[in-house]
């Protein structure tokens, strides 16, 4: 959407170059006062489903809810409204969508999610487009995360391990800068990262339950990787142009492949970059 509006906004300025000549154009629509609504849902019975679709603005999310879900949704465009649909366990919580009768002025846009989810056992799913997010995952019972967003700055932790077993942690980026803080809390099997350019930190993080496995997919980028002292580690980089640095102590290479020896659970990761730098650090 946020999209959409940027090129909507380019296009009229090319024509209007091209031609040479005044353009009339359509009228602004001015945002209007804040509006907060409550956004708040119980727990249904069964397997639980939650769906959090969002465009353009912030959105913040944690844990310490009684509730499914709870919050507050603030905005000065009428319609992003959001809506909330259940039907038997699934729950889908939707920004409205805005309908552009004008050019507004983006900077005075407001579009603000703070929300709280519950500790029931649920599969999350995260849409966003161009935006700001600050997720805690910390504690929640998590059986599959999958997050998917445009042009993003997210900042996402999990501050507490995760009582569930996490099936598939799916994350899928545009050019963005997102950090993941304390991985290892998850309780992932399987993690799935795929991103465009962009800076990325993957911190491992926390205490590792079971031994996972990480796919990497990326672009032209910067990519972390923190990896705790003693935790037995596999990292393998599939890349023509990109620069790979480790730690002298603790960690030894042989080919593209990356090794640090430890005890407990293990966790291997599978790089795939076009090119860019990965740095494993501590």
């Amino acid at each position: 959407m946020y999209n959409k509006i940027m090129l909507a906004i380019f296009a009229l300025a090319l024509t209007t170059l091209a031609c040479g000549f005044q353009t009339n154009l359509p009228r602004v629509k001015t945002p209007g006062p804040d509006v907060t609504d409550q956004i708040s849902v119980d727990a249904p019975s069964g397997d639980i489903n939650l769906t959090l679709s969002f465009g353009a603005g912030k959105l913040n999310l944690a844990p310490g809810s009684k509730k499914l879900i709870e919050g507050t949704a603030t905005y000065n465009i009428p319609d992003f409204k959001p809506e909330i649909k259940t039907t038997g366990g699934n729950v889908h919580i939707t920004q409205g969508d805005y309908q552009m009768t004008g050019f507004p002025d983006l900077k005075d846009i407001k579009n603000e999610w703070n929300l709280k989810l519950g500790t029931a056992p649920m599969n999350l799913t995260m849409k966003a487009g161009a935006y700001k997010g600050q997720y805690d995952f910390g504690g929640l019972s998590l059986t599959n995360l999958t997050v998917s967003d445009g042009a993003a700055e997210v900042t996402a932790d999990f501050s507490a391990p995760n009582p569930e077993k996490l099936n598939v942690l799916s994350y899928k980026t545009g050019a963005s800068n997102v950090t993941l803080n304390n991985l290892g809390n998850a309780n992932f099997a399987t993690m799935v990262f795929e991103s465009g350019a962009g800076n990325y930190k993957l911190d491992f993080g926390g205490k590792f339950q079971r031994d996972g496995s990480v796919n990497v997919r990326s672009g032209m980028s910067n990519l972390t990787l923190v990896i705790p002292e003693g935790l037995a580690t596999t990292v393998k980089v599939s890349s023509g142009l990109s620069n790979v640095q480790f730690p002298a102590s603790g960690w030894s290479q042989n080919g593209d492949t990356y090794t640090q020896k430890g005890s407990g659970p293990s966790l291997t990761i599978i790089i795939e970059m076009g090119a860019g730098n990965v740095q494993i650090s501590q």
